[in-house]
């Protein structure tokens, strides 16, 4: 991988350690576990005991709390082998970061512990059918009753929700959104695998259906009126932050592929490395995932100075590295030609997976208005401020 700035010490030898692991444990076997839709379990256990799964749990509580760039090279590593590991990662962390922010001391005791050693698999369950970005429009329901709260209501396309413990669950509780814990065995709750998905076939996806689903008082996570502005919010923005960093890694995974094959590949007696229009594309690739790995780190610097900006900067970070991902797929591809539409070379994968990065943790267009809007904002803050020329992008 290549880094766009000086690394301390301890996060270079954090990514060395996470590169070999993705190219011994993950690369070799993505191909076979997508097309099984599945991670096998002895992986996720050999995951779990490295300590992995607690990437966002405080150290108190037995996690390893990476910091915001550390984070941002694990979630690059593993995209380069899977993405779909890179989702658990992603999914798992939002639920032990939700938590571990905005849960009671009993919550975070029971639970912390438990999604940092693994013992205990976290899904984030907030998308509906007529839900998607526009999530204000959920529609299952929580009503009060004696001892806890009854939930109705069908949540989809809930990544590793088929291997998942406990879900971070959103539903209307006095009309207002609310977040509530709820674990797998709960009675009235019905888990189905969601097969046949375009990318990240691995994921375990899942459609839940809750038909009087009993859960008790301490399932509670935030008071009605702050599940979406504040749970999920947050826990959405790590989420976004996490995927702009694996879509670096699957750009990346690009430009290696297409640098190994065309170095190899002769067509009318000369390599593919010598055609201009595939150096072209080479090129594209190279600048692109470059350019998407230092708006990353600059999101991160953000967020680990606490600094407002960091939602901005995480924003474009998540559309620019999304759109060069798939860009960067697609160019993959051709440069493959036919071999790169079977099943023999990664690149096909790299595709889908990269199209569905578009769509989560905020879709392209989504995040084009929301982009453009503040873009318009900052520059009416500049002119009443006397200053036309204020900038419309995050400073380091």
């Amino acid at each position: 991988m290549a880094v766009g700035v000086q690394l301390t010490p301890r996060q270079s030898e954090s990514r060395e350690e996470y590169e070999t692991f993705t190219r011994v444990s993950i690369a070799p076997y993505a191909d076979t576990w997508d097309r099984a839709e599945r991670l096998p379990e002895e992986f996720l256990s050999d995951f779990a005991a490295r300590g992995y799964l607690g990437s966002t749990v405080p150290k108190e509580y037995g996690g390893t709390e990476l910091d915001p760039i550390t984070f941002g090279l694990f979630n690059e590593e593993l995209a380069q082998g899977c993405s779909s590991v890179r989702s658990l990662v992603t999914v798992h962390g939002m639920v032990s970061y939700a938590i571990a922010r905005w849960g009671t001391e009993q919550q975070k005791g029971h639970w912390l512990p438990q999604l940092a050693q693994g013992a205990a698999i976290g899904a984030f369950a907030l998308t509906e059918p007529g839900a998607g970005s526009d999530v204000k429009e959920i529609k299952t329901t929580a009503q009060r009753t004696e001892g806890g709260f009854v939930l109705n209501g069908e949540k989809r396309w809930i990544t590793f929700g088929q291997r998942a413990d406990v879900y971070l669950l959103f539903a209307r509780l006095d009309g207002q959104p609310t977040a509530f814990l709820v674990e797998r065995d709960t009675l009235g709750l019905e888990v189905s695998p969601v097969v046949g998905i375009l990318g990240t076939r691995a994921s375990l996806l899942a459609e839940l259906n809750l038909v009087d689903c009993l859960v008790p008082r301490n399932a509670l996570l935030s008071r009605p009126g702050f599940g979406l502005n504040t749970v999920a919010a947050s826990a959405l923005e790590l989420g976004r932050y996490s995927v702009a960093w694996g879509c670096v890694g699957i750009a990346q995974a690009c430009l290696d592929s297409s640098l190994d094959y065309a170095d190899r590949r002769e067509t009318f007696g000369t390599l593919l490395r010598n055609r201009q229009l595939v150096q072209r594309m080479v090129a594209d690739m190279a600048a692109g995932a470059a350019a998407a790995r230092l708006l990353c780190q600059q999101a991160g610097w953000l967020r680990q100075a606490g600094d407002p900006r960091s939602i901005q900067a995480t924003w474009l970070a998540k559309y620019f590295a999304s759109v060069t991902a798939f860009r960067s797929a697609t160019d993959a591809v051709q440069v493959h030609g036919a071999h790169g539409c079977g099943s023999e070379y990664p690149v096909q994968r790299y595709l889908r997976d990269a199209k569905v990065m578009e769509i989560i943790e905020g879709s392209t267009e989504i995040q084009q208005t929301t982009i453009a809007e503040s873009a318009f904002h900052t520059r009416l803050i500049g002119r009443t401020n006397g200053r036309a020329d204020a900038p419309t992008t995050m400073g380091g």
